[in-house]
């Protein structure tokens, strides 16, 4: 049967881009079909903007700091309004460049939602597409709790929607999302209470992260309302909420509530049971380690399979997906393991590899722990330091490096190198053999005793 492509990408963002490109590089005939902005979430609500608004709040921690190396300096004021144009006119331009990339390797952007008709046919509004290969790439969207008045709360996709800067926020959640633009709010000047179900933030990341971040946002003034639920919202006659939690209603009225409690898939309206698809229990398409849905010619990467959801993650598979099906190169996939994070909290942590509790419930006593704290050099004049501390996590008489952790200041690019090394196997000694760049913070990676 002769199909209209070799294959359609479902989704315009990171992996149904990056898959469709590399693709139409080995000759394939591609479109991706996307119903919003292409670039996906990372783009146009996640990290490309959000990068841009932690480094906004970065300047003002330097403009805060520098009468330490004495420079006359103040912050006299800051303009939300003028930092929005002028990141949304970037996230424009970036839009344009994605869709001049399709262009300029022959593959068909058709813009529109996507629903299957069968496992070769979808339709986008009118028209109807066959292909050999679909790969879906949808990725995910922010979750909102079932309670009375959610719906006076954002997401992260309302944060990126502000007009104007509001004055008190309530960034409810534990995980990364919420940590950083808890950070971002409080460093430009809104007063920010973090709502954590749980003893503290980022309990699926190492211990260490947590307990130093709780500190530091403390430090910098951010409320940390531990062990709370939100019962309900309730919007007051003067626009304000207010927060009703299982233990009471949480001190005074905010000007926003911002919803930070984790992503589901994005699959409504593809109507996957026409292609003999169906989401796991989680809500998510299962995949094989080739990516591989049930059907063997419908594959999926990213958010959507509920793996871990990070951009270059789902770029990576798609590619490496790309090269198989289309370049010969039989057993390239994505290796999973020993993939690097970072969270652009402030300070950043850079994480890579077993948490010091996996490593023990997976090896016992054969774990062995380095860890330092220290304040960095840039904060040598400064009276109100900021620690820095970091963890390895070693395995076995060669104590071969499982784990990476980071946190403070240049974490986040830190972690690159190491994670080249912790993924070839270094060893704790290999670390140590390494002469140290001095001074540095990443220079206790290589002197820690």
């Amino acid at each position: 049967m002769k199909y209209d492509y070799d294959l359609i990408s479902i989704g315009g963002g990171s992996g149904g881009i990056a898959g469709a490109n590399r693709a139409a590089s080995y000759g394939a005939k591609c479109a991706v079909v996307e119903q919003a902005r292409l670039g996906g979430t990372c783009v146009n609500v996640g990290c490309v903007p959000k990068k841009v608004m932690w480094y906004a709040a970065a300047t003002a921690d330097i403009i805060n700091t520098a009468s330490n190396y004495g420079f006359d300096a103040t912050l006299n004021g800051f303009n939300w309004n003028e930092l929005k144009q002028k990141r949304d006119a970037y996230i424009e331009r970036l839009n344009g460049i994605y869709a001049n990339g399709l262009s300029n390797n022959k593959v068909d952007n058709i813009e529109g939602t996507a629903s299957f008709i069968d496992q070769h046919t979808i339709q986008v509004g009118n028209k109807q597409y066959t292909a050999e290969r679909f790969l879906i790439a949808t990725g995910g969207k922010p979750s909102i709790p079932s309670i009375p008045g959610a719906e006076y709360g954002i997401t992260s996709d309302g944060f990126f929607e502000l007009e104007q800067q509001p004055k008190k926020v309530a960034v409810i959640g534990a995980g990364f999302i919420a940590v950083e633009l808890a950070g971002v709010f409080q460093a430009l000047g809104t007063q920010v209470s973090l709502v954590v179900r749980g003893n503290q933030a980022l309990r699926q990341f190492d211990s260490m992260l947590g307990t130093e971040l709780a500190k530091a946002m403390t430090h910098q003034g951010i409320s940390l309302e531990t062990q709370s639920s939100p019962t309900s919202i309730e919007k007051n006659a003067d626009g304000k909420l207010t927060i009703h939690t299982n233990d009471g209603a949480l001190d005074g009225e905010f000007d926003e509530v911002l919803w930070a409690i984790g992503r589901s898939a994005n699959t409504d309206g593809l109507n996957l049971q026409n292609a003999q698809l169906e989401t796991n229990a989680r809500g998510y398409i299962d995949t094989d380690e080739w990516q591989k849905t049930t059907q063997d010619n419908i594959f999926a990467v990213g958010d959507v399979t509920g793996r871990i959801a990070l951009t270059p993650v789902a770029i990576a598979a798609a590619r490496r997906l790309s090269d198989r099906l289309y370049n010969g190169q039989r057993n390239r996939k994505l290796d999973y393991n020993l993939i690097p994070s970072v969270i652009f909290s402030h300070p950043p942590i850079g994480t890579i590899g077993l948490t010091e509790q996996q490593a023990k419930d997976t090896h016992g006593n054969d774990v062995k722990v380095y860890t330092s704290t220290f304040n960095p050099m840039t904060q040598a004049l400064t009276p109100n330091k900021q620690p820095t501390t970091m963890k390895l996590v070693t395995v076995g008489t060669d104590e071969k490096v499982v784990g990476c952790h980071l946190f403070g200041e240049s974490s986040d690019e830190i972690l690159q190198g190491f994670a080249v090394a912790i993924k070839m196997g270094a060893t704790k000694e290999q670390f140590d053999d390494t002469v140290a760049i001095h001074p540095t913070n990443a220079e206790e990676l290589v002197t820690m005793t």
